[in-house]
């Protein structure tokens, strides 16, 4: 049997803030580097090795996936991938959520944060935030960058890139995967076959692991978080 190992970064600094991050680069927080640790700890109880890492090209999955790492005394030797990258917020993104919810009333952020398919707005090009004016996305394709994103369009990404580098690897391995909030919530609907409405209640809490065991044909055995207490009532799979 095998696990695949999904842990949303420890909380960032804009987590903290209530702000729409995206793909902003934002570091973690004092709080997400204890629950990167804490994550660590937890996978470390396991008594298992971890075969293969990945993790996005934002620093606050990278410095979680690290810290777990280094808790379990592992060499820092990952895969980094920006289509496993946090949804792009667009317009929304570096904004606060409460003040949002005044602006444009509570029904339409929950909407652009937990519908399916729709999009904000797209930012600006011009804007600091965007990756066509970030270093780190230099060597990707512009035409591959978004400018905007609904849950729809990120499990699209994060799907594709799973089925053709990570899915045909679970076959006889541990696989760690730092990520993000969407993204996890992506490979969820994926491997838990979730519809749209169970997709849209789906809650994934910072650096708490989510452990999935497969038998060797792939198919879920069972699955777990291991910090339960921070697991009550976000389970809909």
């Amino acid at each position: 049997m095998s696990r695949l190992i999904l842990v949303r970064h420890g909380q960032s600094v804009w987590n903290a803030e209530n702000r729409f991050t995206g793909w902003v680069d934002v570091d973690l927080s004092e709080k997400g580097i204890l629950e990167a640790q804490k994550s660590g700890q937890l996978i470390k109880n396991l008594n298992i090795n971890i075969d293969v890492s990945y993790t996005s090209f934002l620093k606050r999955a990278i410095k979680t996936l690290t810290a777990i790492l280094q808790e379990n005394g592992l060499e820092l030797k990952f895969n980094t991938s920006w289509e496993i990258n946090e949804r792009h917020y667009g317009s929304l993104t570096g904004l606060n959520k409460e003040e949002m919810k005044i602006k444009l009333g509570e029904s339409k952020v929950h909407q652009f944060r937990r519908s399916w398919d729709l999009r904000p707005d797209p930012l600006d090009r011009k804007s600091p935030y965007h990756p066509i004016n970030i270093k780190t996305y230099k060597e990707i394709s512009i035409d591959k960058i978004p400018d905007t994103e609904s849950l729809k369009d990120t499990y699209e990404r994060v799907i594709n890139f799973y089925k053709q580098e990570i899915e045909n690897k679970t076959t006889n391995n541990n696989i760690l995967i730092s990520a993000h909030g969407n993204s996890i919530r992506a490979l969820c609907k994926y491997l838990f076959k979730l519809d749209n409405d169970q997709i849209s209640k789906l809650e994934i809490p910072t650096g708490n692991p989510l452990v999935i065991h497969l038998d060797i044909k792939n198919k879920i055995n069972n699955c777990k978080y291991l910090d339960h207490e921070r697991a009550k009532d976000l389970v809909v799979f």
